[in-house]
């Protein structure tokens, strides 16, 4: 549910360009990556994601300590945006569509998309069903439990610049080896389908969500090929838009001016600097955006200068 928060309390805590500090969140698969990319110092966890971009209450971002669900209109944040860094498989999972969250989660549903960042030989990503696999052929797999799941599943080798656009009921899991920025719908809800026998100290696997996800897999062989997935090859010095969601717009900007113009009236703008660094001036004070850093637009029209000339960035809006 979004929480109302005083609009004179908002105009008060708001800045023009907000950069943020990231949600940490240490997984299983992940690594120190991305404590070092981001110059977090001596982080022992294992870093799976950072929330760069983030009003969700499981893990919201923050602005000069405060978490920023407490700060800003959460209506004009319908996306949100990660780092992820990964040294082993994530889980083969899914997400739901607006309406089946809606009715079953409360929430909206959780449409994603990534940039590769980086990967290491042989790295890719399981994405979409292989031709000619039925829901009954996969339920019947689901339900031997000696079965390997990925053999159902479509491997694609993945290399910096590799994008897709990743639809709610997309069966998936990343692979190890790669880091990625990804955005996605506002929204925390996944449905684990298997995950590659995997048990804690205990021999206690995780949480599975076997019904869920069989109500809400795409099996129309239409929606399981590349063409579906929108992959494309990203030339890092030049300038793309990557995809148009109804929650979020996100483009590739290499060294390239920054056109807020383009920002929805309704939406908060973010951007997520990859390599260099980008100035910004507000009120004469110059604000720096580093590489591995986020920052939210809030009041484009107050910005009066962008140096984007040293940076390669996403912009999302």
């Amino acid at each position: 549910m979004t929480q109302k928060v005083d609009s004179a309390m908002l105009n008060s805590a708001l800045e023009p360009l907000m950069v943020l500090e990231p949600f940490l969140v240490n997984k299983i698969w992940g690594g120190h990556n991305l404590a070092a990319l981001k110059n977090i110092g001596d982080y022992k966890e294992k870093l799976g994601e950072t929330w760069e971009v983030s009003c969700l209450k499981d893990g919201p971002s923050k602005f000069k300590g405060s978490t920023i669900d407490q700060l800003i209109d959460q209506t004009k944040l319908p996306y949100l945006i990660k780092f992820l860094d990964t040294t082993d498989n994530l889980s083969v999972q899914v997400h739901p569509g607006d309406d089946y969250a809606k009715e079953h989660e409360q929430t909206k549903g959780k449409t994603e998309c990534w940039l590769i960042l980086k990967a290491e030989q042989g790295a890719g990503i399981y994405l979409g069903f292989k031709p000619g696999v039925s829901k009954d052929e996969f339920e019947q797999a689901i339900n031997n439990s000696k079965a390997s799941l990925d053999q159902y599943l479509n491997f694609v080798p993945v290399r910096e610049g590799d994008f897709f656009y990743v639809p709610a009921g997309t069966v998936h899991a990343i692979g190890k080896g790669i880091t990625l920025a990804e955005i996605q719908q506002s929204s925390g809800v996944t449905y684990r389908v298997w995950d590659w026998n995997r048990v804690d100290d205990n021999g206690v696997g995780r949480e599975l969500h076997i019904k869920k996800s069989l109500d809400v897999l795409e099996f129309n062989q239409d929606k399981n090929h590349l063409d579906y997935f929108k992959h494309q090859k990203v030339n890092k010095n030049e300038s793309v838009k990557l995809i148009t969601h109804e929650d979020f717009v996100v483009e590739y900007k290499a060294y390239d001016q920054l056109n807020m113009k383009e920002l929805i009236d309704n939406r908060y703008g973010a951007i997520v600097v990859l390599e260099g660094t980008l100035k910004a001036v507000v009120d004469g004070k110059e604000t720096i955006v580093k590489a591995y850093e986020s920052a939210l637009i809030t009041q484009a029209s107050m910005i009066s200068e962008v140096d984007t000339s040293q940076a390669r960035y996403l912009f999302i809006y």
